[in-house]
């Protein structure tokens, strides 16, 4: 069990970045998007009533001032907080919420886990009585981020599931992946919190199976901690064919979409872009459009008025 757990957990942390990577390289690569020309953008100056540098006379002559840090905060907000869910939908929300927070914890517990593998390595003790202030901190960090995902995590799961089966509003666009995933995260969740309740009050199993991992001396856990830690490497292997991307994809939609407002000026980055996309040539016809032509020479080709 030692050698499948361990060659296990390496494929899976090895698989998701990977797809993470390759998917998130393929978006980059896409077309330019629409403009949307939506406003208050978060970096200008003039957010606060929608204002942008178009207002400026001589614009396109002034160095543009972009307030990154308000746009790195308010993102972090969009995260943590689900703002906008709230909004809209309060009875939704508070079960994705906890749901939410449970997945973003549960991520950083296995990070800690291993970060505080490291540390035991180099000789510190994670414990609560430990000499070294690093080892208290992992030894609290990793107990609180466990323990809370495990519970919150538990909750949104049986919550989400219950209000996408009898909302009507919900189950309308509810798919099968919707209700296994749901299923999937609980049982990972409640595997986690049978694992601390009722066998490791300290979760001390994890990160001994992860100094196992960086040393390469694998050891057995307990039955519970086995359970935890095949489910949530399975996880991981699935995240990346599921709407999950959206936690980096979000990312691109902010800064890349909805506040993207950069000019496109004469010979700039942009302007070589969009030549490129209107070099290529239509594959498909209509009345209006012509197979085999460039989208260049489609909109300067003056059309017949009816």
């Amino acid at each position: 069990m030692r050698i499948f757990l361990a060659i296990l957990t390496y494929f899976s942390y090895i698989f998701i970045i990977a797809m993470y990577t390759i998917k998130a390289a393929k978006y980059l690569k896409l077309p330019v998007h629409l403009r949307w020309e939506l406003y208050p953008v978060m970096h200008e100056e003039n957010y606060q009533y929608g204002g942008s540098y178009f207002e400026q006379v001589d614009w396109w002559t002034r160095i543009r001032q972009k307030r990154y840090l308000r746009g790195f905060l308010f993102l972090l907000k969009e995260y943590f907080v689900l703002g906008e869910y709230f909004q809209k939908h309060k009875a939704y929300w508070y079960f994705l919420y906890p749901w939410h927070i449970g997945f973003i914890l549960i991520i950083t517990f296995h990070i800690l886990c291993f970060f505080g593998a490291v540390a035991m390595v180099f000789g510190i003790t994670i414990s609560s009585s430990s000499q070294s202030i690093t080892g208290i901190v992992f030894y609290y960090a990793i107990l609180f981020t466990g323990v809370v995902s495990f519970v919150t995590g538990a909750f949104g799961s049986v919550g989400l599931l219950i209000k996408r089966i009898y909302d009507e509003n919900l189950k309308q666009y509810a798919t099968p992946l919707h209700y296994f995933t749901y299923i999937f995260t609980f049982l990972i969740f409640i595997s986690g919190f049978y694992a601390w309740y009722f066998i490791d009050p300290t979760l001390s199993e994890y990160r001994e199976f992860w100094k196992g991992l960086i040393t390469f001396k694998f050891i057995d856990v307990g039955c519970g901690a086995a359970t935890h830690i095949i489910l949530f490497n399975l996880f991981l292997v699935y995240l990346p064919y599921t709407r999950s991307m959206h936690y980096i994809t979000r990312f691109f939609g902010f800064c890349l979409i909805r506040w993207d407002d950069e000019p496109n000026m004469r010979g700039g980055k942009l302007e070589r872009k969009l030549q490129a996309l209107l070099n290529q040539k239509v594959s498909w016809s209509a009345a209006h459009i012509k197979s085999g032509k460039t989208w260049g020479e489609q909109v300067e080709e003056p059309k017949m008025r009816s």
